[in-house]
Parts: structure tokens; C-alpha cells; sequence
């Protein structure tokens, strides 16, 4: 039977730490999932929902983006995708008359993990300017408030459009139509905050910004790289994949601040031996400082330079351009300077190389560990260095892997949700639709919340996601929000950021992905895109949370019908009715969506085309696949100072908080705490179970505090230290960014320790 959410909200500064595991999933994991369930859906509800995701028929998961095989398990899901499916598909509701019993300001005050268990809610509310609390508001209404404030702008770019991961394929392009309809490229996503250092660095190099292997290409590689990230919390369902690898033949290294459970040790509970006894993934571990990436891999490559034979030369001559100046800035890779960027010793690092030279087949994993330094984006070219100094792009089993969080943040890009869009996509555009969109560029993330600080942007819409709980320099962050005129959020349940408002707001209730959608055309279906660039269709099979709810798509639909008027020859109404309308209009704008509706029919869908992968052809400025040569960079910091990393708990998926427990870590009941390294905690003066407040540093002489978290002694890498988002957001300086892709630095902040006393 599902249980009612909490009413009061848990405290979170005391947990209990008990050691780390060292082995991720098994009977611990499916407990814990189906204990999630039933109390969110009840035991009936739970089989029916959770036998339905991720299958052929079914839908897909509203987590992560790892992609699935042809074959199909029964129990096609992860720990973290059950718990995700199950807070969407729960029973809990949030009618009027919870939000007329809490005010904002009471809602301010609460925890984002209390805010989520609440439920789903089932009517559009509105916050009008003045008002202390939300009140029921028609659909109708809720589009003449948008559409009122949209007409009423200085400029088409004084609006933000933000787009969460989450959003459909139909969604997203509907979303991006309108919004270069109605005038403007302010389309920040989340993607600005993830992998965008990934797409700047792909693209330049190997002409795509996407991820160039499939999952039978994991299967077949000889040696597995996991870099910058933690597969067991982050994407659980990949460790089947590396398990299959391993039982291949495959070796795998990680690279890491952090030992991480998964990785150790993998309890597949899809087979008896798996839930017994699990398979060690792990073959080597390079426990690396927080940032030194760059120097790790430089070093490699001057290595394998100065092994005979080791480089392909053929595929060098053939397919690439710039070798010669990468070549000798390689060589000039320096052994000390790459011992202290890492923190790694000489034999550990010579292990690596001897793994990496017995292999033909080589592929790099990564994802946060490496995309939110400022030095993510020559990080990320030195990796593309790697594998093309072997060949190591266009042949099965090898290639680059950046693994993709939200569960479309990658169609999502697909479908034009970008502030830069290429001229080309912009002439499809216009070619289809017969207005003339916009050319110059918009805003990002951090540039949207820079304009609505210093007033330059005033209208606030959000598809999807928890933008206030996602972003970095949290005070700086809401207050840039409540200069708005106007923040509008399409949700499927609370978050942080229906608290923090512009003078007036609403929240637009929608479909879930587990969610049946019925329009006027009869039941539809919308797409995604996985994170090796697999399309497929998702069907939701449930009764929605309530008849008040409408799409995304419809959402769109009648925002822009509201706000466009007569003048748009758009026919958004037929798009809403039948969203076989829309894909017919992505296979003629979006290259690979040719035959669209055809091919989507398939069961699992269609694979869309890379040039690197398919043909060795790189669509670059060079016509080539570049070498490039950027100097090492590393975070220098000061004495008496640590260099935090921001990450999520195992009971946690984004920004979303499933429960107060870190059960790889050994943290229970608790999330403001601190990992520190017990030698660097003694050297500070502090113990493990102390409170520290941390404050970090920035050349800007703000002092951004985040107070009352728990020390805890952790084997992290020497000068290190580790705690959870969004709790340290604060921490995160807006201005601190990733050169070339502007992704905040939530990788690589300088903080310090002070007693709270102090």
C-alpha cells in the first residue's frame, strides 16, 4: 500500500556514517527499489509501471540516457530508474488546497527531498503579483498571463527559454519553434551545465558533438577508460555493460577522485552468480586530484609518442591534421609537473600505459569529472588526442563515450535547443516554416541568469527541471529570479524553484513520461534519443495524475497560439492534435530524421547517423579529425585550502532528492556533510564527526558560505574534498566557467574550513 508523504521536514545535518562499500547493486539495490515503489505506487501499480520501462512497448525511463540493447531484460531498469518511476508514476497529490495551506515563504523554507515527496500536482496555480500563496488558475488564463508579459517586452531577447533534459523530441522542437518565432535564441538548457564542454571539444575536433561508440562497441573493446565519473549512483545500468565487457575479455581503468562502489564491484541482480558474488570491474585505479586530467592524458600521449610503433600512422596520415604541433607539444610533457597536477606516482602511471599499448581497441567514458573545470574543454581535446594518436575513432570497439545524464538532454540539442544554432539548421527553418528566425546568438545558462540580474531579461519559462536547484551561485541565482516579471515552470511535481519566483509566476502541470497521452487525433507517442544516438518511441500507460493536465507538446502548442496570434501561419493547433505532424516536420529540418514517423514505428527504433563512426569522415573546418595542442592546466591551491568537487548521493538523480541516505559512501540520515581525506582533515584541525562551515574562494572577494556540514574522514585524493549539490551551489561563483563552453566550474572549487564558532 503507498504511504503518505512526510509531513514534517527531516532533519538532515546529524547522519550516521558507517565504512564504505565496495560493491554496488544486488539485493540491497532491488529491496531498496521495490521499497521505493510501493510506498510512492503500491504494489499493483509498481509491477505495472515498472514491467513497462524501458521496453520496446513501454516507456522510457525518465532518468539517465544509457542506451538498450536489442534483447530486452523482464526488469529492464536500475535502482536509481525504478526510484525515479516511481516518484512520477506515485500516488501522492498536490491540489489548491495544499498550496492554499503553504504560503511561498513556507515553501521557501523547505527541503528540496520534502518538496519532492508531496506528489504530483494536478492543476495549473498562479502566483499573481502581491499574493502570498498560489491559487487555481484556468489553462486558458495561464496562456493570456504568458502571452500579456511576452507582447508586453522591450525585445523578443528580454524572454528565456530553458528546456530540461527530460523534454520529448516533439517538445523540444515545438519549444525552439516558437521561441525563434517569436524572435529570440534565449534557449539555455541543461546541457550548459553538464556536457556542453564535451560538445565544444567534439565538435571541434571530430566534427560532431556527440559520443562516437554504441553499446555493442563497449562490448567489444579491449580496454574501457572511465574517467570524471561514478556509473553506480550515475548511470547503474552501464555496469552491465561493463560487465559484459570484462566477461569479453576487456580490461578496465577508472580515473577518479573518489573510489567509487560501482566500479569495484558489480552484484548484477539479473543472475544468480551476479547477486552472489558479482564480477570486479576495476583492473587498475587512478586515484587522481580534481582536475588533472589534462597532465594525465598529455603525459600518456608523450609516452606512447616515444614507444616505437605505438601510434597508427596510417590513420594519422589519413585522417587527421595538426599532428606535428600536438606531437611537440606532447613531448614536452613534463614528469614532475604531471606528478603534481595528479597526484598520481610513476609506476602506477607506467601500469596504465603498458594496459593501454596491449590494446587495439580502446574506448574513453566520461562525464562531470571532466566537463566542469575551466580547463574542461583542452581536458576533453587531449582525450580525442588519445585515441586518435591509435586510431581509436571509426572502428568497432573503440571510440569516444561522454555519457550523457538526463534522460534527452541529447535529442533535446537534436531539435534545435541551443543559443548558437548553426546557419544551417536556422535555413531548414526557415526553408520549413516561411518566417525568418533569428541569427545572433543567445543565452546560455549563466548568461540567462546574468540578464535577469542586471535586467536585461524579464521573462523567465522553464520545460521541465529545477533551474534554481541546477544552477550555480545559488544566492546570486534567486535573486537574479525574483527581478523577473514573470517565471513560469511546466512541472510534474514541486521543487525549489516554484519557491523562488519573479513578481509573478506560474506552474504549468503536465504528462509524465509514464503518463497515457490522448489527443484529439487519438493516443500519441513521443521520442528520445539515448546518449549513443539511438531514437525511440515512448508510451506511457498510466491514467494521468489528474484530467487538469495537459502535454508538453500542447503546452507549446497553445502558448504560442496565445501569443503569436493570427499572424503565425504555424498550424500549432494540428500540431497539439497529432504529434505525427511534428515528427513530419523534424525529418524535414533535422538531418537523420529522414522517414521519421516510418522509421520510429520499428520496435527500438533507428540509429542516427556519425560521420566519424560510420565512415572515418570528420565534417570538421579542416575536413579532418585535429590534433590540437593546448598548454596543461591544473588548479593551483592555496595553502591551508581544499579543492572541492560537487556530486550527487546515491539516493539522488540531478537535483532530485529520493532520500537522505548515501549507502555506497556509508552515509545514512543525512546530506550536509564533507569528505576529506583523514591526513588533510588532521592538518586543518578537524575531526572526523566535526562541523565545519565551508566558504569558497574567488577572485571577486564575495564570501560564499555553505554552514553546519559534517566532517568525514574519506579516501579521497590527498588536497581534495567532496559534498553534495545542490546543497553547495552557493559555493559555485556564477563568473567561474569553463573557457569556450562557459559550464560552471562545480568541479573545481577552492574553499576553506572554518569552525563554526570561528
Amino acid at each position: 500500500m503507498a504511504t503518505k508523504p512526510p509531513t514534517g521536514d527531516p532533519v538532515q545535518d546529524a547522519p550516521h556514517v558507517e565504512p564504505a562499500q565496495h560493491a554496488a547493486a544486488g539485493l540491497p539495490a532491488v529491496a531498496h527499489s521495490l521499497r521505493i515503489a510501493q510506498q510512492q505506487m503500491g504494489i499493483r501499480r509498481t509491477a505495472r509501471t515498472l514491467l513497462k520501462v524501458n521496453q520496446k512497448d513501454g516507456f522510457d525511463c525518465p532518468g539517465c540516457a544509457w542506451p538498450e540493447g536489442d534483447k530486452r531484460h523482464t526488469a529492464e531498469f536500475c535502482e536509481n530508474g525504478a526510484k525515479a518511476v516511481a516518484e512520477e508514476a506515485t500516488l501522492r497529490r498536490v491540489t489548491p488546497d495544499f498550496f492554499a495551506a503553504h504560503p511561498v515563504a513556507d515553501l521557501a523554507t523547505r527541503s528540496g527531498y520534502w518538496l519532492g515527496q508531496q506528489g504530483r500536482i494536478t492543476q495549473p496555480m498562479y502566483l499573481p503579483e502581491g499574493a502570498d500563496r498560489y491559487e487555481a488558475v484556468t489553462w486558458e488564463h495561464a496562456f493570456e498571463i504568458i502571452a500579456g508579459e511576452l507582447r508586453a517586452l522591450a525585445s523578443p531577447d528580454e524572454a528565456l527559454f530553458y528546456t530540461s533534459g527530460r523534454t520529448s523530441n516533439e517538445a523540444a522542437f515545438l519549444l525552439q519553434l516558437f521561441a525563434r518565432e517569436f524572435g529570440t535564441n534565449n534557449l539555455p538548457d541543461c546541457s550548459n551545465m553538464c556536457h556542453e564542454s564535451s560538445g565544444s571539444a567534439l565538435t571541434e575536433t571530430i566534427g560532431i558533438g556527440k559520443g562516437s561508440v554504441s553499446l555493442e562497441d563497449l562490448h567489444q573493446a579491449d580496454l574501457i577508460i572511465v574517467a570524471g565519473q561514478n556509473p553506480g549512483t550515475n548511470h547503474p545500468r552501464m555496469l552491465s555493460a561493463l560487465e559484459k565487457a570484462k566477461s569479453a575479455g576487456a580490461r578496465i581503468i577508472s580515473v577518479n577522485p573518489l573510489p567509487e562502489a560501482g566500479l569495484e564491484r558489480f552484484k548484477n541482480p539479473q543472475t544468480p552468480q551476479g547477486m552472489i558474488k558479482g564480477t570486479a570491474l576495476n583492473d587498475l585505479f587512478l586515484q587522481i586530484r580534481i582536475g588533472g586530467d589534462q597532465a594525465l592524458f598529455r603525459l600518456l600521449n608523450k609516452m606512447i609518442l616515444e614507444t616505437e610503433d605505438a601510434v597508427d600512422t596510417t590513420f594519422v596520415r589519413e585522417h587527421t591534421h595538426g599532428y606535428e604541433e600536438f606531437a611537440a607539444a606532447a613531448r614536452a610533457a613534463d614528469w614532475d609537473e604531471t606528478l603534481t597536477a595528479t597526484g598520481l606516482d610513476r609506476a602506477t602511471i607506467e601500469q596504465a600505459l603498458t594496459m593501454i599499448l596491449a590494446s587495439k581497441r580502446t574506448i574513453v567514458c566520461w562525464a562531470m569529472g571532466l566537463t566542469q573545470h575551466k580547463h574542461s574543454v583542452p581536458t576533453i581535446r587531449e582525450v580525442v588526442n588519445f585515441l586518435l594518436l591509435r586510431g581509436n575513432i571509426g572502428r568497432p570497439g573503440a571510440g569516444v563515450c561522454p555519457v550523457r545524464g538526463h534522460s534527452n538532454v541529447q535529442g533535446d540539442r537534436t531539435m534545435g535547443i541551443f543559443e548558437r544554432p548553426a546557419p544551417a539548421f536556422l535555413d531548414a527553418l526557415e526553408k520549413e516554416f516561411g518566417f525568418a528566425p533569428p541569427r545572433h546568438h543567445g543565452y546560455d545558462v549563466v548568461r540567462s541568469i546574468q540578464a535577469l540580474r542586471d535586467g536585461d531579461a524579464k521573462v523567465f519559462f522553464a520545460m521541465g527541471g529545477n533551474f534554481v536547484g541546477a544552477t550555480p551561485d545559488t544566492d546570486v541565482t534567486e535573486a537574479a529570479m525574483r527581478r523577473a516579471s514573470l517565471t513560469v515552470h511546466v512541472s510534474t511535481k514541486l521543487n525549489r524553484s516554484h519557491a523562488v519566483t519573479g513578481r509573478r509566476a506560474l506552474i504549468l502541470p503536465t504528462l509524465g513520461r509514464t503518463d497515457k497521452d490522448v489527443q484529439a487525433s487519438g493516443r500519441q507517442f513521443v521520442t528520445v534519443e539515448d546518449s549513443m544516438g539511438m531514437v525511440h518511441a515512448s508510451r506511457g500507460n498510466l491514467t494521468p495524475a489528474s484530467p487538469h493536465l495537459l502535454s508538453e507538446p500542447a503546452i507549446v502548442a497553445r502558448m504560442a497560439r496565445a501569443a503569436l496570434g493570427k499572424d503565425s501561419t504555424t498550424p500549432w493547433e494540428e500540431f497539439e492534435k497529432d504529434y505525427a505532424s511534428i515528427r513530419d516536420r523534424i525529418a524535414r529540418v533535422v538531418p537523420g530524421f529522414e522517414d521519421f514517423n516510418a522509421r520510429v514505428a520499428r520496435p527500438g527504433g533507428f540509429t542516427l547517423p556519425h560521420a566519424p563512426r560510420d565512415e572515418r569522415r570528420f565534417p570538421t573546418t579542416t575536413g579532418k579529425a585535429n590534433f590540437t595542442a593546448a598548454p596543461v592546466e591544473y588548479p593551483h591551491v592555496p595553502q591551508g585550502r581544499l579543492l572541492l568537487q560537487t556530486l550527487r548521493s546515491h539516493d539522488q538523480y540531478n537535483t532530485t532528492v529520493y532520500g537522505l541516505d548515501d549507502r555506497y559512501r556509508g552515509i545514512k540520515g543525512g546530506r550536509r556533510v564533507v569528505m576529506i581525506h583523514p591526513e588533510d582533515a588532521a592538518e586543518l584541525g578537524f575531526a572526523d564527526g566535526s562541523y565545519t562551515d565551508l566558504v569558497s574562494e574567488w577572485n571577486d572577494g564575495v564570501q560564499r558560505r555553505a554552514p553546519g556540514f559534517r566532517v568525514v574522514h574519506y579516501p579521497t585524493a590527498r588536497g581534495c574534498a567532496a559534498a553534495y549539490y545542490p546543497e553547495t551551489n552557493v559555493l559555485v561563483p556564477l563568473d567561474s566557467t569553463a573557457d569556450t563552453s562557459n559550464t560552471p566550474t562545480s568541479k573545481s572549487v577552492i574553499v576553506r574550513f572554518e569552525h563554526p564558532d570561528s
